[in-house]
């Protein structure tokens, strides 16, 4: 947008908006704006188009737009956008400006009171109640006219939910089986009574995998007596698999969560923060590596090349102990790892260990013979070898399965936690074997 004057710039996005831009290429276009061209544009915008392109922008820069903007034109937009959108944006804001746009917004202030009791991580924080519900006891043909009625409100019209008059769930119907249906068929005689469905309080990973394995566009959710209370679709359901994927990420590597700001925008301090904790456990585990490397110093001037083997076995565990914690992780994360499948995985990861140290340990034997003329040396790094990344193996899926086991958080322990533990118990193997045979290798 360089070389545009500001009225140039603002009067081409709302062309864009009158043309029919997506949302979302639009919010790309408003991003790129000044905080001052931003609120002209907003203010010129209508409601309902400035709800849809807040909608597809994150969180942070929902928060800080909407700061921008008058008390009476942010709650206007609030009122425009859908309910679980605007639940979520007021769950970002503080208490005192949340409530003071609340106040303005009468009706829809309720629902969103009514999601905001629930964990943001849960069913019931990312569902909306913009959903079609209709009694079982009504003939097709009604049930056509009420949708028409209903549908442009609903997030989601391609499935029409069916309920008894205590509003619990007893069925559903695709659009596709309500408009085949003849006249005079009651939707309790047509409808699929076999309903996938999530209680409020499930967790949003939970829910993802559920309308992952089923291939639904929408899972209904109810509480403990089975009375529908919202829905959550698909697009809700792509935001959780990238938040959740995004936090594993974080986890996996100890970088921290790097939430509620923009990356490129966050201060050093704060990303430094978020990173420190797991960089000084490496640090310890790097001082106590070093520390058993001078316990056996003696050893390593006896035998000066011994040292040249060193990174070769502690990067060999380190690679084979992060493989391990990263497939166990993901294995929890997706499903294909339950309860009851823990202990039968671990040992079919000491097996996968086992037959990869028998290889690379062979492997390095034969290069470390090959190479200093020393059949000997070649044993005592084969075998260190084969240890190291059996160990590694072993390590890399006990250490998040203890963790898991305590409800913390396996990812978390992916990597420093892993790393450490493998190079200190790395070293002790190599130089207690060299240590073992280093009257022969003299």
């Amino acid at each position: 947008m360089a070389g545009r004057t500001i009225q140039e710039t603002l009067t081409q996005i709302l062309l864009q908006v009158k043309e029919g831009a997506h949302p979302s290429d639009l919010a790309d276009l408003v991003d790129e704006l000044s905080d001052e061209q931003k609120k002209e544009l907003f203010d010129l915008l209508s409601d309902e188009d400035a709800a849809l392109i807040i909608q597809e922008m994150e969180d942070f820069d929902q928060v800080s737009l909407l700061r921008l903007l008058t008390r009476h034109k942010a709650s206007a937009i609030l009122r425009e956008m859908s309910v679980d959108d605007a639940t979520d944006l007021v769950g970002e804001l503080s208490i005192e400006e949340a409530r003071d746009l609340l106040s303005l917004i009468d009706e829809e202030a309720e629902e969103i009171k009514g999601l905001l009791k629930y964990p943001e991580d849960s069913a019931g924080g990312i569902m909306t109640t913009e959903f079609i519900a209709l009694p079982e006891d009504i003939p097709v043909e009604e049930a056509i006219s009420r949708l028409r009625e209903v549908a442009p409100d609903a997030e989601i019209v391609y499935y029409v939910y069916v309920v008894d008059p205590q509003t619990r769930l007893t069925g559903v119907l695709s659009l596709r089986d309500l408009i085949a249906a003849d006249d005079g068929t009651l939707l309790q005689d047509i409808m699929y009574r076999n309903i996938i469905s999530v209680q409020a309080e499930t967790d949003q990973e939970e829910v993802a995998r559920v309308v992952s394995r089923y291939d639904l566009l929408a899972v209904p959710v109810v509480d403990e007596e089975n009375r529908l209370l919202g829905i959550i679709t698909v697009d809700d359901i792509l935001d959780v698999i990238e938040e959740e994927a995004t936090e594993d990420i974080y986890r996996l590597t100890g970088t921290g969560e790097v939430t509620g700001v923009d990356i490129l925008e966050a201060s050093v301090f704060g990303l430094a923060r978020k990173r420190m904790p797991w960089l000084l456990i490496s640090l310890m585990g790097g001082l106590i590596s070093g520390s058993v490397i001078g316990a056996f110093e003696h050893t390593l001037e006896t035998i000066v090349i011994l040292a040249v083997f060193i990174p070769v076995i502690m990067d060999m565990g380190g690679n084979v102990g992060t493989q391990s914690s990263t497939l166990f992780v993901r294995g929890l994360a997706t499903g294909e790892i339950t309860p009851s499948d823990v202990w039968r995985y671990f040992f079919r990861e000491t097996r996968v260990g086992l037959t990869m140290g028998i290889l690379n340990g062979l492997f390095v034997a034969m290069v470390a013979t090959l190479w200093q003329g020393m059949p000997l040396l070649g044993v005592v790094v084969g075998i260190a070898m084969f240890s190291t990344i059996t160990l590694a193996a072993l390590i890399g899926t006990l250490v998040p399965m203890f963790f898991n086991y305590y409800g913390i958080d396996p990812a978390i322990t992916a990597g420093p936690f892993v790393t450490t533990i493998k190079d200190v118990t790395g070293l002790l193997i190599y130089f207690w074997i060299a240590t073992a045979f280093m009257s022969h290798l003299i």
